[in-house]
């Protein structure tokens, strides 16, 4: 296991070498990355073109209504290189922001989500896009897959885990963790 000393796109590098090598050392098939705008999802692709990549990006409207983080010219890109695109409803988000920006209140899945953040941003976000990816049939239940997340941009978390669908969420199990940011 990898610690950075601090969290962000400073990792992005390392942490994709790290996913990379423990990808090829235990003959991982997919590796789930989040990328909003594309980019380090694009650079996971040129660095190893052997695993089956998975993108998932930011939903449509996050940064607001219709909207957007990766364009079209982009999606079209990494489509061409072999990487699969999921831009959909973010896993713990969904219904349950909007009755917390509706009433004001705090629900189940944003508890999760901030219990999760207690291990890092990158952290939280990696185990999402695991199950959304599978939600999506983007990769295969039952196998173990390396996830990757970051804390705004690039990436500075990687696992390796065997995601559960939505609806079976603590049925999720984690392996590995990689890399992450904690050192002291």
């Amino acid at each position: 296991m990898y610690y950075f000393p601090e969290p962000g796109v400073v990792n992005t590098e390392k942490a994709l070498e790290l996913a990379i090598k423990r990808a090829e050392e235990a003959n991982i098939e997919y590796i789930v990355i989040s990328s909003s705008t594309g980019e380090t999802a694009a650079k996971l692709k040129e660095l190893n073109p052997k695993q089956k990549i998975i993108c998932v990006t930011q939903q449509a409207g996050f940064n607001g209504p219709g909207e957007t983080d990766m364009n079209m010219e982009m999606r079209e890109k990494l489509e061409s290189i072999g990487v699969k695109v999921l831009c959909t409803t973010h896993g713990f988000a969904g219904i349950d922001r909007a009755l917390r920006f509706k009433f004001n209140g705090v629900y189940p899945a944003e508890i999760m989500a901030s219990t999760l953040r207690i291990f890092g941003q990158g952290m939280k976000v990696a185990i999402e896009v695991s199950f959304m990816a599978l939600d999506a049939a983007l990769i295969p239940h039952g196998k173990p897959v390396i996830a990757m997340g970051g804390t705004h941009k690039g990436v500075d978390t990687a696992i390796i885990l065997t995601p559960a669908h939505s609806f079976n969420f603590f049925d999720t199990s984690i392996r590995e963790i990689i890399c992450m940011p904690g050192g002291i």
